[in-house]
């Protein structure tokens, strides 16, 4: 019974992956660098999660405004992509309040390369 997270630290937790407003507590907690490994592993998740879906977002967002013969299909592209980011951050949610892992191991490990360097 040691090893159990506290309410608190699981609440945060599933704070960090509600899509786009998640992106903010996360990267306070790992600018202030306090936190469990777990809590700094999901920040590092979901600000790498919210980035990539909102670069993606941009560039078929930038795509479809310039494309004459390409909008309508960029358009569906970037909801797929959007519903998709929802999704996951949803499915990383249910997991978590299962007790299982929180995590995506290609985005796991891109998030700990990548920010794990500047935020940790």
């Amino acid at each position: 019974m040691l090893n159990a997270p506290c309410p608190k630290s699981k609440t945060q937790s599933l704070l960090y992956l509600i899509p786009i407003i998640g992106f903010f507590p996360s990267l306070w907690t790992l600018y202030r660098g306090q936190g469990s490994r777990e809590q700094l592993a999901i920040s590092r998740l979901s600000i790498t999660l919210a980035l990539t879906w909102l670069l993606g977002y941009l560039l078929l967002a930038t795509g479809a405004a310039t494309s004459d013969l390409l909008t309508l299909r960029l358009f569906i592209l970037n909801s797929f992509l959007t519903s998709g980011y929802f999704l996951v951050s949803v499915w990383l949610i249910l997991r978590l309040m299962q007790g299982k892992s929180g995590r995506l191991p290609g985005f796991n490990t891109l998030a700990e390369r990548v920010l794990g360097k500047y935020l940790s």
